[in-house]
């Protein structure tokens, strides 16, 4: 047998070994399969919330329309809290919850009833989510939802006796953004805009007002985001 015939026989032997040698490597001693991380889907956010009532009236007295007459709602700032559930890394869905006081005053031709009174608004709101996932610790998302918002607190000011806002139901968009610090922690900037019109009523000098309000708010707001 030549020296080549000997080299030939021994690598194809050697070849023919590994695989045994590697079957009898222990299970385990081989390195485990990579693990993806799952997406956190709960998510709570903490803001400051401003909320711009973009608010004007049809205003009656006794059944006639005052002409020119108006309600002006005040703007508040106020702390509020929503919770964030994630159906994949796309899709989730909002419950915002939150409390606001508002003076009501008097304008246009009423301008010189001042404020008539005063009420606070609780609107929980549910939006349908979708968020960008392409822009790293930048998250953007957008989102649309119904809203009813309850009244309680209602006062009387100036002339004005038996004021009270109507609790109503609402519409939602919504649009705003997550800048991730890491994967739990981040900072939130978010906008929305309301189509909400409740009714409200009072009596001045005796005589019944009712009012037809569309309040449409701006709500901004900015905090903190924490993903679990």
């Amino acid at each position: 047998m030549t020296l080549l015939t000997r080299a030939f026989l021994g690598a194809l032997l050697g070849s023919t070994a590994l695989p045994a040698l590697a079957a009898d490597i222990p299970a385990r001693a081989r390195a485990p399969a990579p693990v993806l991380a799952e997406p956190l889907p709960w998510m709570i956010r903490v803001r400051a919330l401003s909320v711009i009532p973009r608010d004007s009236a049809s205003v009656s007295i006794s059944g006639a329309t005052v002409a020119g007459g108006n309600l002006n709602a005040s703007n508040s700032l106020v702390p509020e809290l929503d919770i964030t559930y994630f159906f994949t890394k796309h899709i989730a869905a909002e419950l915002v919850l939150g409390v606001s006081p508002h003076d009501v005053k008097g304008s246009g031709t009423l301008a010189s009833q001042g404020k008539i009174g005063s009420t606070w608004l609780l609107p929980p709101t549910l939006t349908l989510q979708y968020h960008f996932t392409d822009f790293g610790a930048f998250k953007p998302y957008v989102g649309a939802g119904p809203n009813y918002t309850f009244t309680f607190n209602n006062e009387n000011k100036g002339n004005f006796t038996a004021f009270k806002v109507k609790n109503a139901p609402g519409f939602a968009l919504q649009a705003g953004f997550d800048y991730m610090l890491d994967k739990n922690w981040g900072l939130n900037v978010d906008v929305k805009k309301y189509w909400l019109r409740p009714d409200a009523t009072g009596t001045v000098g005796g005589a019944p007002v009712t009012a037809k309000v569309r309040l449409d708010p701006w709500l901004i707001a900015t905090g903190i985001t924490y993903r679990f």
